[in-house]
């Protein structure tokens, strides 16, 4: 686990502008990631993980629009309403992942410890991902406006 886990912001921002395709994208590639990678052969163990990848960050998305009035086409996120989705998919993505682990009964993972350390790596990498993106799309209008 990593305290900047940059993937997580990866999730929320594909989830957040493409919706359910972008959930079912994520939760393909996260199961082959983890089926070819950390988890090899373990069908179950990996069909959990790629779930958990691709509808963690979704459930945040519906929560976040039906809870606070989010436009579909983001033009009234705001600083935050972006804050509540990362702290929202955090503590669910964290959640679901160490809960899975604790019932697949993986070494080394289902404790608070474990749940701690996934929360702030996704909050981290999703608020520095995040960040990076506004940042270029700010300095992309800005390039634009030069242009004309």
């Amino acid at each position: 686990m990593s305290w900047i886990y940059l993937p997580a912001g990866l999730r929320l921002f594909l989830t957040l502008i493409f919706g359910l395709p972008g959930a079912i994208g994520i939760a393909i590639a996260s199961f082959l990631i983890s089926y070819y990678g950390e988890f090899p052969h373990n069908l179950i163990v990996c069909v959990g993980i790629g779930l958990i990848s691709g509808f963690a960050p979704y459930l945040a998305r519906y929560f976040v629009f039906r809870n606070l009035r989010l436009d579909s086409d983001l033009s009234n996120l705001n600083l935050p309403k972006l804050i509540a989705c990362i702290l929202i998919y955090a503590l669910l993505t964290a959640g679901l992942h160490q809960l899975w682990f604790s019932m697949m009964t993986l070494e080394n993972t289902g404790s608070i410890n474990h749940f701690l350390v996934m929360f702030i790596g996704d909050v981290l990498g999703s608020l520095l991902l995040i960040s990076l993106i506004k940042y270029c799309l700010d300095l992309l209008r800005k390039v634009r406006k030069i242009a004309r």
